[in-house]
């Protein structure tokens, strides 16, 4: 398989190191939104290398949904000329509608971040076992 890019790996949510696994458990479960499984299943990357790991996917988050949520609200102002009580509420629907995908692809961007892609790592998994 040949890399992606790294904003796409991002956004689909794949093992950042062989680029295959999935990142989260599926089916999307309300009860546990960024439930992940220990190692990748094709390559055995560790999803949680250290003790608050994901610290840091917070302040990501944080910076990405002040950006995305300013420009939501300048839209509805500027663009289509809403009151601001009228841009609030059309921020709280939206901010309810990103908030799980915005957490998940804020780990994600995050552990994308930490670990690099390798090419050989299915195949060296496969010759440990």
């Amino acid at each position: 398989m040949s890399k992606r890019s790294f904003i796409t790996n991002t956004f689909m949510c794949k093992c950042p190191r062989c680029q295959q696994g999935d990142l989260y458990i599926k089916p999307f479960s309300f009860a546990k939104p960024v439930d992940m499984p220990e190692n990748c299943p094709e390559c055995g990357q560790s999803f949680l290398p250290e003790p608050g790991f994901y610290y840091g996917a917070m302040f990501l988050s944080y910076i990405v949904s002040g950006f995305f949520f300013l420009g939501v609200v300048g839209l509805c102002i500027i663009g289509f000329g809403m009151t601001v009580n009228a841009a609030m509420g059309v921020l709280v629907i939206v901010a309810l509608l990103v908030y799980f995908p915005l957490l998940r692809c804020s780990r994600s961007l995050w552990i994308n971040l930490m670990v690099r892609y390798d090419a050989d790592a299915v195949k060296n998994k496969q010759s440990e076992t």
